[in-house]
């Protein structure tokens, strides 16, 4: 390799069982720090060369990597809460009420603008842009625990860990009734609701989908803080499978409505506690456990307050 990251000159020879085999795969092997999404952009640009489709056994390929452009989400100086940090990637605490990324609507105040001032210099070109790798979400109005790649092989290999399931998450939610049995697994595809677009519903042609609960408290019988571990991740499973099972989030806009004799709450009451993997550059392993925000808490003492 000819310097290092963005701006980067790779070569890579391909071996004699590689003879045939489609070039983007070969040096994706050959160069784990660009992703194959990332060589196979590269390739389309022609900064492989010789430029070719399938590789040669005993070919020098050259691979050049042009300076990050800059990101097109701005900068901006919004604190955050930092759990963990390295080279490699940063995993933060989000607050309830920040979007994760820019989308109309949003185009500011989001997490990925603060981790472009967070992170600064430190950041690479992830797919040729300087911003943040994120490979997971959280909807705007949960808390809790999210991770950002800061390189491009880090990127690709949680990305990998995500797409395989190998991630450990688990949120917590204050939720409508009380579950029966007091833990279990829900089990359901989880596609766009027919009837209404903006949800997501259990559906037949939907993607397969599997939660585990466990009732952590029980606020008589028509409030619980319930435990979840995502053993898929879907858009709004834990939302989604807890209101499929009866027992919708306490504040759910979406999905719950408001239940009688409940108290108010301005926003789902569900909180991503935990997160584990393996790291994507050094295999080691990471665990994070953060409890749930203030509002969260204080919801909980009003649900063991209340006469049931």
């Amino acid at each position: 390799m000819i310097g290092s990251g963005e701006g980067a000159v790779f070569e890579a020879v391909a071996p004699p069982e590689a003879d045939g085999e489609r070039l983007d795969r070969v040096l994706a092997r050959a160069i784990p720090e660009l992703s194959r999404s990332r060589i196979q952009a590269l390739i389309a640009e022609g900064r492989v060369t010789p430029a070719a489709r399938r590789a040669v056994a005993g070919q020098t390929y050259r691979v050049s990597v042009p300076p990050a452009r800059p990101a097109e989400p701005e900068p901006e100086a919004i604190p955050l809460a930092v759990v963990h940090e390295d080279a490699h990637l940063v995993v933060v605490d989000k607050p309830a009420g920040m979007v994760v990324h820019p989308a109309p609507g949003h185009a500011g105040g989001t997490l990925v603008n603060a981790l472009l001032n967070h992170c600064g210099a430190d950041l690479s070109g992830i797919g040729g842009v300087a911003r943040p790798g994120i490979v997971h979400r959280l909807d705007k109005d949960t808390s809790g625990l999210i991770v950002a790649a800061k390189t491009e092989a880090a990127h690709a290999g949680l990305r990998a860990l995500f797409e395989a399931h190998d991630i450990d998450r688990g949120y917590l939610a204050l939720a409508q009734g009380l579950p029966s049995p007091a833990a279990g697994r829900i089990e359901g595809p989880i596609g766009r609701d027919p009837r209404h677009r903006k949800r997501m519903a259990v559906v037949e042609r939907g993607r397969a989908a599997v939660t585990h609960y466990r009732v952590d408290k029980a606020f008589g019988t028509r409030a619980s803080c319930i435990a979840c571990r995502l053993e898929t991740g879907r858009t709004h499973q834990v939302r989604v499978h807890l209101a499929h099972i009866g027992h919708a989030v306490i504040g759910d806009p979406l999905y719950g409505g408001r239940r009688r004799g409940l108290p108010a709450f301005p926003r789902q009451a569900l909180h991503a506690a935990r997160l584990g993997f393996r790291h994507p550059a050094t295999g080691g392993k990471m665990l994070f456990e953060r409890p749930p925000p203030a509002d969260f808490r204080e919801l909980s003492v009003m649900l063991e307050d209340l006469n049931f």
